[in-house]
């Protein structure tokens, strides 16, 4: 049995994974914040000693990092923090660790002009969360040559204490007949949680290097997947307003037009990405189980 350490376990995919995984991995679910509820170890990846100390008294065969500042603008504003995240972190993570590291990342590595990105389209940041994400990138491909980098967009799940999560803000905003605006000229393939963790699954039992895009096939603007949203949860979908980017004056810029190509990954795990509209019932019919 593999044992897998988790970094960033107490996020959205990290919930998940340890969900999926538990009864197939041994699991090392680890996370900055120490939580007792989520049985998580600490570990803070922008201190070396913190992953030295877990890594060697846990002896993984496999990391995934899902350590990261998200936060698009609070990256553009401190910029020294979001490259100690998510670049020093990995940094950190491969100079201690030698075996196979899966590290997720985003199409915020490119700039959002032509959409639906393949592995070999051309890498543009724009904002200060994309160069960080494609400098650890490039690191891990240079200095860890059995490593996985997988690419997403927009991941979502009903984890009602994230912060980072669309679906939640939605549903609660609506159900408390809150008016909300949503952005209609940013597209993108909304990737269910579940569905990435069976890619993940699927990539480490084909022990994968290199670099993988992974989304759910839908390809829409975070408009019309909050309108599915309000359509799925039986929730008034005419609280949502249409709002273009540049009239919320955000302090980090956002590619309009992002979303990833799966073909690759498609035929190389022999998976068919997820229709939101099934995912969506799911989560519907499920929440409250």
């Amino acid at each position: 049995m593999k044992k897998i350490l988790i970094t960033g376990a107490s996020g959205q995919l990290g919930k998940v994974l340890k969900t999926l995984f538990t009864p197939k991995y041994d699991i090392i679910p680890t996370s900055k914040n120490y939580d007792t509820h989520q049985k998580n170890y600490f570990c803070d990846i922008t201190n070396p000693i913190s992953i030295r100390d877990i890594v060697s008294a846990t002896s993984p065969d496999i990391i995934i990092n899902l350590a990261a500042l998200t936060n698009v603008d609070l990256c553009e504003k401190r910029p020294d923090l979001a490259f100690s995240a998510n670049f020093g972190g990995l940094q950190n993570i491969v100079e201690i660790f030698k075996g196979p590291i899966i590290q997720l990342s985003t199409d915020y590595v490119f700039d959002g002009k032509v959409g639906q990105y393949n592995e070999n389209s051309i890498v543009n940041p724009i904002n200060v969360y994309g160069r960080t994400k494609l400098e650890a990138e490039n690191f891990l491909t240079k200095n860890s040559k059995n490593s996985l980098i997988i690419r997403t967009n927009v991941l979502y799940d009903y984890a009602s204490e994230s912060p980072a999560s669309f679906l939640n803000w939605v549903v609660k905003s609506l159900q408390e007949d809150k008016k909300i605006n949503v952005v209609d000229d940013q597209w993108n393939n909304p990737t269910w949680a579940n569905s990435i963790a069976v890619a993940i699954d699927k990539a480490i039992k084909l022990e994968l290097n290199g670099l993988m895009h992974w989304g759910d096939n839908d390809y829409m603007s975070r408009f019309d997947f909050a309108i599915k949203i309000a359509e799925i949860f039986q929730l008034k979908k005419n609280l949502i307003k249409p709002i273009k980017t540049a009239e919320l004056n955000q302090i980090a810029p956002r590619p309009l037009k992002g979303g990833l190509n799966m073909d690759r990954a498609k035929s190389i795990l022999n998976l068919e990405p997820s229709n939101i509209s099934d995912c969506l019932k799911y989560i519907w019919e499920n929440k409250n189980a």
